[in-house]
């Protein structure tokens, strides 16, 4: 269960949480047109360590035009700024998720993208993995993943989670940790909120970009880290049998960090137990997310 930290950031300006709200006329409430990024954050003594800070904000820049939002890079020049301020409101003893939000927040103003208020939010809570951490367990949903020619699956648009919500509540009810979406093509996306791996003969392989997934920071840090020590990697449209029959299967994300899968659909994947070139990638991810020193760490 996620901890949210006492106090918000909205417009740059630093308010206890429960300030921090949106009118139910604006465009992100009747409309769900709200752009976001979550990112982590390591506690350390030397302070927090923000993993990949510039790719979320580069990503948050894409998802905007992708939908069509003014230039938005005013609204998130000075972010680095407001996370210091409002981390040390917090004082956070744990390790943090970041949820940075740009909002709609015209009031009333119809159905459209451009020339809107925007509002920026960022809130903290505590880092608690989104699934198990060595024995989820998937179902192959009935419902698709929505196609990148209705709402773009590069953008993380909140109104798009919709989506992943009757599919994940679907999974819950049958007693699955999450769910599995195949695009309209019937071929791999993701999960609910996690990019998908699978294993097979020492390859790590992965849906391509064009499978209607989410272009996941994680995701591709762990194609970074694979390649750094020498296990292959592919890119490429994924069957659904193909994860029956894999070696290994994993998850990840922001808030999946690497979760291995042990079973889809009933089908007990390879042994059964989190995989060795999984544990692997799961050691190399963490070892970077716990490094001061490392290319992808801002020091906070």
């Amino acid at each position: 269960m996620a901890t949210i930290a006492p106090f918000a950031a909205y417009n740059g300006e630093i308010i206890p949480f429960d300030q921090a709200s949106l009118s139910v006329a604006s465009s992100a409430v009747l409309y769900g047109l709200s752009i976001y990024s979550v990112f982590y954050a390591k506690h350390t003594e030397a302070g927090l360590l923000v993993f990949r800070l510039p790719q979320h904000l580069t990503r948050l820049r894409q998802s905007a035009s992708m939908i069509g939002f003014d230039d938005v890079t005013p609204l998130i020049s000075d972010i680095e700024t407001t996370l210091r301020k409002l981390i040390e409101a917090n004082k956070p003893t744990t390790d943090q998720f970041f949820r940075v939000t740009i909002h709609a927040s015209e009031l009333v103003p119809g159905v459209r993208t451009r020339n809107l208020t925007l509002s920026l939010s960022i809130f903290m809570y505590n880092a608690v993995n989104i699934l198990p951490q060595d024995k989820a367990r998937i179902k192959t949903s009935q419902w698709r993943r929505v196609a990148d020619t209705a709402i773009p699956a590069r953008a993380k648009v909140n109104g798009a989670y919709v989506n992943s919500a009757l599919a994940k509540q679907d999974a819950i009810d049958s007693g699955h940790d999450d769910c599995l979406f195949l695009n309209q093509n019937g071929y791999v996306s993701e999960l609910s909120a996690a990019n998908i791996f699978l294993v097979k003969r020492g390859e790590l392989i992965t849906p391509d970009c064009a499978s209607d997934i989410l272009e996941g920071i994680t995701r591709r840090s762990i194609l970074e880290l694979a390649k750094e020590v020498g296990i292959p990697t592919s890119e490429r449209k994924v069957a659904l049998t193909e994860l029956y029959t894999a070696d290994e299967v994993f998850a990840c994300g922001t808030s999946a960090f690497i979760s291995p899968i042990i079973a889809i659909d009933g089908r007990v994947i390879g042994d059964g137990i989190p995989g060795t070139l999984t544990d692997t990638l799961r050691d190399k991810l963490k070892a970077a997310q716990s490094d001061p020193t490392h290319d992808w760490i801002t020091l906070f």
